[in-house]
């Protein structure tokens, strides 16, 4: 009996797909089973990406393009379907980007960058693979939202980026309630503290607030945040469509 967790015969497509949190999306939706193309506006850090799948057994498709083109979310998505048999099953919406600052010293040009990559990519990458999965009668898409959606992260001042990720929850309810009938489920996905290459979790400065504020008492790693995803993707989520997971060892709950 196939398993509802198993992704076998799927494909999928990993927005910032090169590092961090999406790098363990990826390999975590190719160890269930799932065909994975990954794309990045770094060619190098992509060809990197795919060379440590490869040494974990699976191989990755690289597409290098930048999303906040729509020519590049276009190019990108043909590009994924023709290499995925013309259908991609699953698309995770990782790709994204952060600015620390008060808001008295947010300029335009930050704010604009951060909501042109967290919102605005988002929303053109989900119409374009979306329009597939509509054809198609399936599909599922998982964005990655953030904990931050929720709630105001302290000590740093990030409001730009607090906005873009309660913009991506409540986007995410919106295409879920209208591509319903088409069969495509939309979920998100609010992690909380992680440690990545860009995540400076473990500095002790933080410490008061990123770890002891949290029930856990500690922050992730990407690996266990990872299966989140994998469980959206899957049949095992086949009832659960417009819903927002958090993944924050309980920080949000105190």
């Amino acid at each position: 009996m196939t398993s509802p967790f198993s992704l076998e015969g799927k494909t999928a497509l990993v927005t910032g797909g090169n590092q961090g949190l999406g790098k363990a999306f990826a390999l975590g939706l190719a160890e269930a089973g799932a065909r994975v193309a990954i794309c990045g506006r770094r060619e190098e850090a992509n060809r990197a990406a795919a060379e440590e799948a490869k040494e974990a057994g699976f191989d990755f498709i690289t597409i290098t393009a930048d999303i906040t083109d729509d020519g590049q979310v276009a190019a990108m998505t043909e590009e994924t379907l023709s290499a995925l048999d013309g259908r991609i099953d699953v698309l995770v919406n990782n790709a994204g980007t952060c600015h620390h600052a008060p808001s008295f010293d947010v300029t335009d040009e930050q704010w604009a960058n951060v909501f042109d990559l967290n919102v605005r990519a988002l929303w053109k990458t989900s119409l374009a693979v979306g329009a597939s999965m509509r054809d198609r009668g399936a599909g599922s898409i998982v964005n990655i939202g953030s904990m931050s959606g929720f709630i105001v992260n302290r000590p740093q001042w990030q409001p730009a980026y607090n906005a873009s990720k309660a913009a991506v929850h409540h986007l995410t309810k919106s295409l879920a309630v209208e591509w319903a009938p088409y069969g495509v489920r939309v979920n998100a996905l609010a992690p909380g503290y992680v440690q990545t290459d860009m995540a400076p979790v473990d500095r002790p400065e933080f410490r008061r607030y990123w770890i002891d504020d949290c029930p856990q008492q500690r922050f992730a790693l990407p690996e266990e945040i990872a299966p989140s995803v994998v469980f959206l993707a899957s049949d095992a989520a086949s009832f659960i469509t417009g819903s927002v997971l958090v993944a924050d060892g309980g920080y949000t709950a105190v």
